[in-house]
Formats: structure tokens, sequence, C-alpha cells
């Protein structure tokens, strides 16, 4: 979605609080809708495991999702080299500027100025998310898998925070679940990362690190010749099952949710299935999307309602 086709939306009345935002009502609904299509057009698995959040939650998590998503793509999509840096430090000064007044000019920006609000998140929330888009333009390579954790912080960590504010909690502080809900993000992202192999590589990022590659004697010159040997599989079961660990955190940490608990199990059972597809398809992230069929998906929508009784 490029920045310049919200330049026209309007601008609302003053409010008292000093990040409330000035929305005028009446396109507060746009606002959220535009939101809802842009989540709808880029994930299929996070789109489905939203439709058994509440009712009242859905929208805000459809703006949150959409910040990331407008981020993402002026990094990956619309822009490139210089532009893209001067792109997203620009949607960045929009995201600042709007808590600062209270208003935007983004619909994006508007709607989750709005949930901000309603659910007391910190604008900082979303700080190391600008960094990590940032440094999404010039690092393509992460040496050890505590580089990738630290870009993760970034470009993962700020959704499970977001929504655990969102959703609510049963501890005295929303902090007190902020680790299951890294584990969560960490375990999603890296579930796409692992599917999305061959896709990252056509945009010359390779985000398996380095130590890894080296670890199970496998090379780029292997991933530019899209390889499937025994050291690949090797590479891909320890991926797996180190994924696998953070989504074993993640689901102690559902249980404390005061709402939306279905909803965050079924994204925990969805993207988790990415990794039982990479293991189906024989390893070949390569020519193959791993993920879940509509049965399957039915079938992991049920064993999450069972375990949120």
């Amino acid at each position: 979605m490029a920045l310049e086709h919200s330049e026209s939306l309007i601008h609302a009345h003053p409010a008292s609080h000093p990040f409330a935002p000035r929305v005028v009502h009446d396109t507060l609904e746009a606002d959220y809708a535009a939101c809802r299509d842009i989540m709808q057009a880029a994930s299929k698995n996070y789109s489905f495991a939203a439709r058994f959040l509440p009712a009242d939650k859905r929208p805000h998590v459809e703006a949150l999702y959409a910040l990331m998503r407008v981020g993402d793509d002026i990094v990956d999509v619309h822009y490139q080299g210089d532009a893209a840096r001067a792109a997203i430090e620009h949607f960045e000064e929009l995201y600042w500027r709007a808590f600062e007044t209270g208003s935007s000019a983004h619909p994006v920006l508007r709607a989750y100025l709005h949930t901000a609000h309603q659910f007391g998140m910190s604008p900082e929330l979303m700080r190391p998310y600008f960094r990590a888009m940032i440094e999404d333009l010039t690092i393509t390579r992460f040496p050890t898998f505590a580089n990738l954790l630290h870009y993760m912080e970034g470009s993962a960590l700020p959704v499970g925070r977001a929504m655990s504010h969102i959703l609510g909690t049963k501890t005295k502080r929303v902090e007190e679940v902020y680790q299951a809900a890294d584990a969560l993000s960490i375990a999603m992202q890296l579930s796409n990362f692992w599917r999305d192999v061959a896709q990252d590589w056509s945009r010359g990022r390779v985000y398996i690190p380095q130590e890894d590659l080296e670890r199970f004697a496998y090379t780029e010159d292997d991933l530019a010749n899209r390889r499937i040997n025994q050291n690949w599989v090797n590479l891909m079961e320890f991926e797996i099952e180190r994924t696998n660990a953070y989504y074993a955190t993640a689901r102690q940490g559902v249980a404390a949710l005061r709402s939306g608990q279905w909803g965050v199990m079924s994204a925990l059972e969805i993207y988790r299935a990415i990794l039982t597809s990479i293991r189906k398809n024989r390893y070949d992230v390569f020519t193959t999307r791993a993920s879940a069929g509509k049965l399957e998906k039915i079938g992991l929508l049920v064993a999450a309602r069972w375990q949120t009784f």
C-alpha cells in the first residue's frame, strides 16, 4: 500500500488526552475496513485464525497487522534502495506524528492510533519494529541465531506484545505474559522463514543463521541450486525442532489471556502446521509451499478449541 494513497484523507477534532486519536467517527469504520483488506490480501493463515477471535477484538487485530504490513511492503514490494529507506523513515515519522498530535492522514495509522488508545498501548511498543525494517534494507545475512533473535525483537515481538494488550490478560500486569507472547511471535516468524527460504533467496536474503549452515555443511551454493540432500534435511530438522520449542513455551501462556484463547491457539496450531507440512513435503521448500489444507485447518481448529475449554 503506497503511502501517497492516503495523503488526501481528512484530519479530525482535537481531544483532551495527548495521545487520544482525533478521528472523525464516520471515517473510523472505513479505516478499519482498509486494515481488514490489507490483512486478508496478505495472509491467509492470519486472516483465517483471526476469524475465531472475539468480534469486538478483530478490527484492532487487523489494525495491528496492517500497520506492520505497510512497513513490510515498503521494504519488500513498493520501493528499492534509497527510495525504500526514505519511504520507511517517512512512514515512521508519520507514526510518531500521529501519537504526538492525535491525528493522521493515513487510514492505517488512524486505525492503529485508535486501537493503541483503546488498550493503553505505548507508542514505544513499535520502536523496535521500525528499527528492524530499516535493518532489513541492508542486513541480508545473520551470523548467529542471536543476531536473528535481535532482528525478530523488532520484526515479530511487537505483534505478540500488542496482541496481549488487545486481548487482555488475567495477570496483574500485561507484561507478565510477554515471555509466552514473545515465544509465539518468534515461532510463527521462524515458521515463515523456513517456509519462504526460496522466496527470500530470490530477494537476496538468507534468514537461516550462517552458523547453522556451517554446522550442517550446507552452503549458499547449495541454496542457489535448491539441493535437497541429507545435510539440508538435517539442517531443516534442527530448525524445526528449535521452532517447536518456542511453540511449546507459547502454548503454556495461552490460558493467561482474558479473551481470544481459541483464536490464538488456532493461530499457533495453523502456523505450527507449516513445520509438519515441510516434513510431509520431504523438506522441499523450493518448489512446494508448506501450509495446512482446508480440511487440516478445520481439524486444527477443533483441536485448538478442545485445548482452550
